[in-house]
């Protein structure tokens, strides 16, 4: 039995708006989608990383109250969530694919400390960083 993290998740606005987003602009597959009630569990998967899932939840029942889940709501559309890193073998090349794929970068790729990287925001406003390791 593998042991270790298995789902991080996010908060997202539409979860619709968020396996769009992530399949078709990022290339992200759908591992579960299932719903109890209003309830939805929705993850997704990098295609070269089967063995971990990313959660596009949204804040509310049964988790939030509604207070709650306004607050985190406009909290994530602010940008005011921690970052994500995903690491790709070619930051240059990945950011004209995913532009091309209709992707709203915050920062082109940059060369920083010998590696490159670039930012981009999905549509709920969680920002990302794609890193390029040095040397590569």
């Amino acid at each position: 039995m593998t042991q270790g993290v298995n789902v991080v998740g996010l908060y997202v606005d539409d979860q619709d708006d968020a396996l769009a987003f992530y399949v078709n602009k990022l290339g992200f597959r759908v591992h579960t989608d299932v719903r109890n009630g209003a309830y939805r569990w929705l993850t997704v998967q990098h295609p070269e990383q089967p063995s971990f899932q990313l959660g596009l939840f949204t804040p509310g029942p049964p988790i939030h109250d509604e207070a709650t889940a306004q607050t985190l709501r406009a909290m994530v559309a602010k940008g005011a969530m921690p970052p994500l890193v995903l690491s790709v073998a070619d930051c240059r090349a990945r950011y004209e694919q995913w532009k091309a794929n209709g992707v709203e970068f915050t920062q082109e790729p940059v060369d920083r400390y010998g590696s490159v990287d670039a930012g981009f925001r999905d549509p709920a406003g969680n920002g990302w960083k794609m890193i390029q390791a040095p040397g590569k």
